[in-house]
């Protein structure tokens, strides 16, 4: 087991920027892939970014290229995304995800653990 609790989530205007983290307890967080979700009111969730346990094979949604990164930190059991640039269209309710091993799809189906979520929101 995973346990997984997001932070860093606020109020932001357009343009500004936010840091977001992952703290895991359990299991060896080293060990798991991470993710990030996001789900909007009225939306499905969706894949926002991943990297697997190494640090490597970090993947982006095209609508957050170039504006966000992830991270991690296997020493403080810390997954993090930076997020830049951001746009109201990023206002969200950010989600992160831990499964074993690798990752290399982009649904949600695909991990096993969650958190419980951090509310997100740009005004324009």
């Amino acid at each position: 087991q995973v346990q997984l609790v997001e932070s860093g989530g606020g109020l932001v205007q357009a343009g500004g920027s936010l840091r977001l983290s992952c703290a895991a307890s359990g299991r060896t967080f080293s060990s798991y892939a991470m993710g990030w979700f996001r789900q909007a009111p009225g939306k499905e969730r969706e894949f926002v970014a991943r990297i697997n346990w190494s640090g490597g094979g970090t993947y982006y949604a095209d609508s957050v290229k170039g504006r966000f990164t992830i991270s991690r930190n296997n020493a403080k059991n810390t997954g993090y995304l930076e997020m830049n640039s951001l746009k109201p269209e990023d206002t969200a309710v950010y989600y992160c995800a831990a499964r074993l091993g690798i990752a290399v799809l982009t649904t949600p189906s695909e991990y096993d653990y969650w958190g419980q979520g951090t509310q997100v929101t740009v005004s324009s």
